[in-house]
């Protein structure tokens, strides 16, 4: 069987149980070394699994290592980072699989979004805010349709996490401002959120640039009121005056 699965953001102890248990057992682990905390592989793979680092290799390579392993009926892993389905480049190894009729199983991670928003210690949703989070990139060497640049999404003022984009952060910045965003919207940056050095850096957008100077990559741009911890907005799931399924208001208020 192949097993596509996510090692999580970064902390040894974030990859899911089941993640886990799979790499105890794994005979080929084919892993994203540019990404993965090689800590994982350590605490998780036993000794005399074949281990391939992906990071140097084609598609063609490594899906002939996953076919091989089918093949040979070697219990074989696909290790990406986070959680596959963002920017795991993901798809096309599967397709490869699927036309070849050989199955394979996807074990969800941590994304490193979640980990940031951990590292920020906030929720991306506001109470009579915003319920809407964009996660995108910024058009690099790898194209992003027109309809979907930041200057056309920073238009519904919605939170926002900009991934693969630290590179260009003061291009980043600009466009969600020229799209909408006020120049003193709460921004910030998480690198390597849940690894030992990560970082968090804080400002606005017309800050963050100069704040963030010198980090380039494995960092996750973010904007939005979302980032205002003084904020004093409250959910209605928890409000004493707001009944639902599970409480009834004038029935709480008796039984009180």
């Amino acid at each position: 069987m192949i097993y596509f699965i996510g090692a999580g953001p970064g902390a040894v102890d974030l990859i899911t149980v089941r993640g886990a248990e799979i790499l105890k057992q794994a005979q080929r682990i084919i892993y994203a070394g540019s990404l993965v905390n090689p800590e994982i592989l350590t605490a998780y793979a036993k000794s005399d699994c074949e281990f391939f680092d992906s990071a140097g290799m084609t598609l063609e390579e490594i899906t002939e290592l996953l076919v091989s392993g089918h093949e040979e009926g070697v219990l074989t892993v696909r290790l990406h980072s986070g959680d596959p389905s963002i920017y795991g480049a993901v798809r096309e190894q599967m397709n490869v699989l699927r036309k070849m009729n050989i199955p394979f199983e996807i074990v969800p991670g941590v994304s490193s979004l979640f980990a940031a928003a951990s590292a920020l210690k906030t929720e991306y949703m506001i109470p009579d805010g915003t319920q809407t989070l964009i996660i995108t990139r910024r058009e690099g060497r790898t194209p992003v349709p027109e309809k979907e640049s930041l200057k056309t999404l920073a238009v519904h003022g919605a939170s926002i996490a900009v991934f693969l984009s630290a590179g260009m952060i003061e291009n980043v910045c600009n466009e969600l401002i020229e799209g909408g965003y006020s120049p003193e919207t709460p921004a910030a940056l998480v690198f390597k959120a849940s690894w030992p050095d990560e970082r968090v850096i804080r400002g606005t957008l017309s800050t963050l640039p100069k704040l963030a100077r010198g980090i380039t990559k494995t960092a996750i741009i973010f904007a939005g009121d979302f980032l205002n911890d003084e904020a004093d907005s409250k959910s209605k799931l928890y409000d004493k005056n707001f009944s639902h399924e599970y409480r009834n208001n004038s029935l709480h208020r008796k039984r009180h």
